[in-house]
């Protein structure tokens, strides 16, 4: 009788720290919405959010490892692309012509190579692979490559030596709180660990990249609009 009543107390005791433990690990991660808008105050589609905090914490969902660019319609589709550090981007050829995919770092002239099926480009150095068009009936050609390099200097910008109109970039995330936003603007990160935080925003279509903002992220949602001098282009159906 009494080692019942000990054990059952020992389990309450165990239980009770379990969740203390719980509740000191959800409350260490806060929510934050950030709105980003162009110049005419419209929301801007495919504008990369980049929250750094200062404290430590684990995000639940990083950008992905491997992701799939394809083209169609003489289009890079999704015109932007996020990933973490070591991605293996997947290029395929859903068009019937064949494509000269380039890619460079910004300020980079066009490159001056091309790379061997695989391998990782450095930031500092332009590469090239031909892509050809899709055979009626049979898969997209395909062709892969891995980003390694991340940050600003890892943004790789994409381009057809064939058809000059067609344009793409690459994020590679040098933050796992790192998003893009979709048609209405507006990123949600619900993970994000207590305290200040740094937010950047990255878009294509910018010139200066604006100074980052400094956030305080606590159990109450926290929400910031940022506004980009950015006009964005008409997208080509």
């Amino acid at each position: 009788m009494h080692s019942s009543f000990k054990n059952k107390g020992l389990a309450r005791r165990v239980m009770g720290a379990l969740g203390a433990t719980a509740m000191a690990a959800s409350a260490v991660a806060g929510s934050l919405q950030v709105t980003v808008l162009d110049k005419n105050g419209k929301p801007l589609l495919d504008a990369v959010v980049i929250v750094v905090p200062e404290g430590k914490g684990v995000a639940k969902n990083p950008p992905p490892l491997s992701a799939l660019i394809n083209q169609e319609k003489m289009q890079f589709v999704p015109a932007v692309t996020v990933v973490s550090p070591g991605a293996k981007i997947r290029f395929a050829n859903s068009d019937p012509w064949d494509h000269q995919v380039r890619v460079s770092a910004p300020g980079l002239a066009l490159p001056s190579r091309s790379l061997t099926p695989g391998a990782a480009p450095s930031p500092n150095d332009g590469f090239s692979l031909r892509l050809e068009g899709k055979t009626e009936g049979k898969p997209a050609k395909t062709e892969d490559i891995v980003m390694n390099q991340p940050g600003a200097t890892g943004t790789s910008i994409l381009g057809c030596f064939i058809h000059g109109s067609m344009s793409g970039h690459i994020y590679v995330a040098d933050s796992p709180w790192t998003v893009k936003t979709g048609l209405d603007g507006v990123v949600t990160l619900d993970d994000v660990p207590d305290g200040a935080v740094s937010v950047k925003v990255w878009h294509a279509l910018q010139f200066v990249e604006p100074a980052p903002q400094k956030l305080t992220v606590s159990a109450t949602p926290a929400k910031q609009t940022i506004q980009l001098e950015v006009v964005p282009r008409r997208r080509r159906i």
